[in-house]
């Protein structure tokens, strides 16, 4: 463990609401900042006087200042989505493991979200498109329930227009929407990247992840090059309380990036 354990002071210096219940959190640092976060990392996020939950960093911003995503589901993510400009709040960390998405170079980097999956990867999607010549190709598929319900909609046209060839699928399609219309692995037959060298980076809910690598893995992309992002009920982020659990692994620790090749024999546990 090298982040620290106390909560840096932050402030709000910017809310962009993403949908009826996710906000995305410019945030700066007023003293110190923490250390420089890898993509996929996550922080504990601090609302004073209402708790802490972890949450994955979505990007940097000026002046050493950190972007998160939130979804209000609870008590404390109800209090960050709700802090405008200006509000205190603490950060810990960053603390897990990364991508690694340098790994990916010179092949093709393939990147399925579902839902706010879509929060993880930005940070390892903007990393790879800083570096566009360093990949064959780029290709994001994101999943949605609805048009109303994608995230970092507003980013889409400019990821395109930086080298990556995104596509996007809802289940419930609205008025005007032309699209796709589907579960996101109903797009991975159309990605066309070269399974031999291919590294894709999963994250969305356990059963899309599931379903996504199952895809994968006959089309010839191998487990160890398909990265999923676990989630489990973390509470300290420095490996110490054990809620975050998942047989061996201590995903604060050991997560919550890990191979699928990690991740297929304890996903197939029922109720670990």
């Amino acid at each position: 463990m090298t982040a620290p354990v106390l909560p840096a002071r932050y402030r709000v210096a910017g809310r962009q609401e993403e949908t009826h219940d996710t906000v995305t959190l410019d945030l700066w640092p007023v003293d110190q900042p923490i250390p420089a976060y890898q993509p996929g990392q996550f922080t504990m996020l601090y609302a004073p006087g209402i708790g802490e939950v972890p949450v994955s960093i979505s990007g940097t911003g000026p002046d050493a200042g950190l972007v998160q995503t939130v979804r209000a589901v609870g008590a404390v993510t109800r209090a960050l989505c709700a802090a405008g400009p200006g509000r205190l709040l603490g950060v810990r960390g960053p603390y897990g493991t990364g991508w690694d998405v340098a790994s990916a170079a010179d092949g093709d980097l393939l990147i399925v979200a579902g839902g706010i999956g879509l929060a993880p990867l930005r940070g390892a999607l903007l990393s790879a498109l800083g570096h566009r010549d360093r990949y064959r190709r780029i290709v994001v598929l994101i999943g949605a329930r609805s048009p109303t319900e994608l995230v970092f909609a507003r980013e889409l046209d400019q990821w395109r227009c930086s080298g990556a060839e995104a596509e996007v699928t809802v289940d419930q399609p609205s008025a005007g929407w032309t699209g796709h219309v589907g579960v996101v692995t109903q797009l991975l037959p159309r990605a066309g990247v070269d399974p031999a060298r291919t590294t894709a980076l999963v994250c969305g809910p356990e059963v899309m992840m599931r379903l996504t690598a199952r895809q994968l893995l006959p089309l010839g992309v191998p487990a160890r090059r398909i990265r999923v992002s676990l989630e489990r009920n973390m509470r300290c982020g420095v490996a110490e309380c054990g809620h975050c659990q998942l047989g061996p692994l201590l995903l604060c620790r050991d997560g919550p990036v890990v191979s699928y090749e990690v991740a297929a024999p304890l996903l197939a546990i029922r109720e670990l």
